[in-house]
C-alpha cells in the first residue's frame, strides 16, 4: 500500500521531476554567481583564489570562495568590486557583510555563496582550505599566474 493514498503516482513523479529541475537551475545559478565573484576578485588582483563546492559536505552554502588581499585597502577594494560586479551582472546584493571596517577579513554572505577576503596573516592562521579540505575544489581559468601578489 502506498503512503500517498488518494494521490495518483504520476502526480508524485511529476512533482519530483519538477523539484529536480528547479534544483539543477539553482545549482547553475549558484555556479554562475561563484564564477562572477572569482572574476571580480581576479580583476582586483586578489591572490590565491580558491573556489570550493561545499554543498555535499555542508548545509551552510553551495560554494565558498576564498582569496587574499595584500593590504587592508586591497581587501576592501576586492569586496567592493565583488559587490558591484554581482549587482551589475546578477542584480544580487549580499545578505550580510562583516569585517569591512577593519579590512583584515571581509565576509560576504550571498546565501548560496560565502566569500572570504582575507589578509595573508588571517588566511594562514584560520586555514579555511584545510578545514574544508574534504570539499570539491573547482578549477577555473586563471587570467595570470602572478596570483595578484605585488611584485
Amino acid at each position: 500500500m502506498s503512503d500517498f493514498q488518494g494521490i495518483p503516482l504520476q502526480s508524485v513523479f511529476l512533482s519530483e521531476k519538477a523539484l529536480l529541475s528547479s534544483s539543477t537551475d539553482s545549482d547553475q545559478m549558484s555556479r554562475k554567481l561563484a564564477e562572477t565573484i572569482v572574476v571580480a576578485a581576479s580583476d582586483r588582483k586578489a591572490g590565491d583564489i580558491v573556489l570550493l563546492h561545499v554543498a555535499e559536505v555542508s548545509y551552510l552554502a553551495d560554494y565558498f570562495v576564498m582569496m587574499t588581499g595584500y593590504s587592508r585597502v586591497q581587501v576592501r577594494a576586492i569586496a567592493d568590486a565583488i559587490e558591484e560586479k554581482v549587482f551589475t551582472e546578477l542584480q544580487r546584493n549580499p545578505l550580510r557583510t562583516a569585517g569591512k571596517a577593519e579590512g583584515n577579513w571581509v565576509l560576504q554572505d550571498y546565501g548560496d555563496i560565502i566569500v572570504h577576503v582575507m589578509m595573508p596573516k588571517e588566511r594562514e592562521f584560520y586555514n579555511l582550505e584545510a578545514f574544508w579540505g574534504h570539499a570539491e575544489r573547482i578549477e577555473y581559468p586563471k587570467p595570470d599566474e602572478g596570483g595578484g601578489k605585488p611584485t
